[in-house]
């Protein structure tokens, strides 16, 4: 599961000539943290070229809950599905931070794609990406418990947000996630995540302080992540509390 697009993004996988084209067909935007660039449902079609910053990608549960899908970072495009399709916003996209983008409408897009097969490829690959990501994410809400998909998120945050703290060899995640947005993140509540967060700051994987996470045992959290105990040190392997 990844919340994470995989290898080189869209705007980088295009050559120079074409990308440039492409941010020529629009309008730079800039949203500021916490504000809607895409809603879920608006009949809407322009797309989203960002530029820099972060952004989550959600949708909202029949228990009025969020879940967040993805995280959506510079070089990447969002709103492409109803560009292509011209139906409603299958998500709402908010900026986490702020976010400096381009908006190009969807028939400028359209247009930009039919004279561009490459890019239509490109597309087309980040849509078949985006389908088996959310295939495995169906299988873990499944079948893993709180604590491994909780484990598995910040290890992926660590490797593509984390930067060093200054000790040893703790890391520190740089996007600023309140827990319940990492419930949003795994599917679980708030306080489910509360739970598990408590037991890895008790194991000594994790500190915690107001949106700010820093990991402090990489090695544990990895075998956490994968379905594993704690390895045994002093004593006998840690168990997982129950219920997470």
């Amino acid at each position: 599961m990844s919340l994470f697009g995989q290898g080189r993004s869209f705007m980088e996988a295009l050559t120079p000539q074409d990308r440039a084209t492409l941010l020529a067909l629009g309008m730079p935007r800039t949203y500021g943290s916490g504000e809607i660039m895409l809603r879920e449902r608006d009949t809407t079609t322009f797309v989203l070229l960002l530029r820099s910053g972060w952004s989550v990608v959600s949708v909202d549960t029949e228990r009025g809950t969020r879940l967040i899908l993805a995280l959506r970072g510079a070089g990447e495009v969002v709103g492409d599905l109803a560009a292509f399709d011209q139906g409603p916003r299958s998500a709402t996209v908010t900026a986490l931070g702020q976010v400096e983008a381009v908006l190009v409408s969807g028939g400028r897009f359209r247009g930009f794609l039919a004279a561009h097969p490459h890019a239509t490829a490109l597309i087309m690959r980040q849509l078949s990406a985006r389908l088996r990501s959310a295939d495995v994410e169906r299988r873990s809400l499944a079948s893993e418990s709180v604590l491994r998909r909780l484990a598995a998120r910040i290890v992926e945050l660590v490797e593509r947000t984390g930067r060093k703290s200054g000790e040893g060899d703790a890391m520190v995640i740089e996007l600023p996630l309140p827990q319940h947005d990492l419930a949003a993140a795994i599917g679980a509540t708030r306080e489910a995540v509360a739970k598990a967060l408590r037991f890895l700051r008790d194991q000594g994987v994790v500190r915690t302080a107001q949106r700010r996470l820093t990991v402090t045992d990489m090695e544990v959290l990895t075998l956490l992540a994968e379905g594993r105990e704690r390895p045994p040190r002093a004593g006998p392997p840690e168990k997982f509390p129950p219920g997470v």
